[in-house]
């Protein structure tokens, strides 16, 4: 199967370091999918607990904020169509791609066999020039990636796993968004809406900003380069072994 043509994958896996992320960047494409009947599963490397930097906030504001972010995670989720929602509860701000998180991953990939895994780009430090990307977003994205392959389809690593009886899962496709030289691109003028409904339910980070003009600048800028009112562009990797029942 080309790259170019529409795929909705029947299991999905969204791997992503805080709550908001993937509504700024993939939800329309999770949205697109689960209309169509795909079984999203949302997974949250941390919580966010980091995402306040109001003078009267200190420590003791990290736990209350990560509820809050939780709650609006599963709400922008349940706009969204996603199905389950997991939370790792790693500490924002301090994620590294240890081998420890790659086995949660794995055992998460395993659990749930998903078709396709959508991540961020594990080599995107800059964006233009006014962004530095979160050393958080590379690190959940490289444990995801390596997680994909090889850990979950490789029998022998992290063999405990096998005797929770998750066995080898092999993953059909990586959607890795924010990439410099995508390769598909996913028409989101039918979800766009939905996707900004899902990102405005993190109102803990939102505030009084309304980020529909960025977004909808974001998405037809990704869209341009074929033709299409709003998109977003993904690097697919593909298992071309499994891909071929396609």
């Amino acid at each position: 199967m080309s790259k170019s043509k529409e795929y909705i994958p029947k299991r999905a896996l969204s791997i992503h370091a805080h709550p908001d992320d993937q509504e700024f960047t993939v939800a329309g494409t999770l949205a697109k999918w689960a209309a169509a009947g795909c079984n999203v599963t949302s997974v949250i490397v941390t919580s966010g607990d980091a995402g306040s930097n109001q003078p009267e906030h200190d420590e003791t504001y990290k736990p209350i904020l990560a509820r809050l972010r939780e709650r609006e995670q599963r709400a922008a989720n349940q706009t969204l169509g996603v199905r389950a929602t997991i939370f790792l509860h790693y500490p924002d701000g301090e994620l590294e791609p240890t081998l420890a998180l790659r086995r949660e991953l794995t055992r998460l990939i395993r659990r749930f066999k998903p078709d396709a895994v959508v991540i961020g780009d594990p080599q995107g430090v800059f964006y233009g020039n006014g962004y530095i990307n979160h050393p958080d977003h590379r690190a959940a994205a490289q444990a995801a990636l390596y997680a994909v392959f090889p850990s979950a389809e490789t029998r022998l690593i992290f063999t405990d796993l096998l005797k929770d009886g998750l066995e080898p899962h092999k993953v059909r496709r990586v959607y890795v968004h924010g990439t410099e030289k995508p390769d598909t691109w996913v028409d989101i003028a039918s979800t766009i809406s939905i996707k900004l409904r899902a990102l405005k339910k993190h109102k803990s980070q939102l505030g009084d900003w309304n980020p529909g003009k960025m977004m909808r600048a974001w998405a037809a800028e990704e869209g341009k380069q074929k033709g299409l009112k709003y998109a977003e562009a993904f690097k697919v990797m593909i298992n071309e072994e499994q891909a071929a029942e396609h």
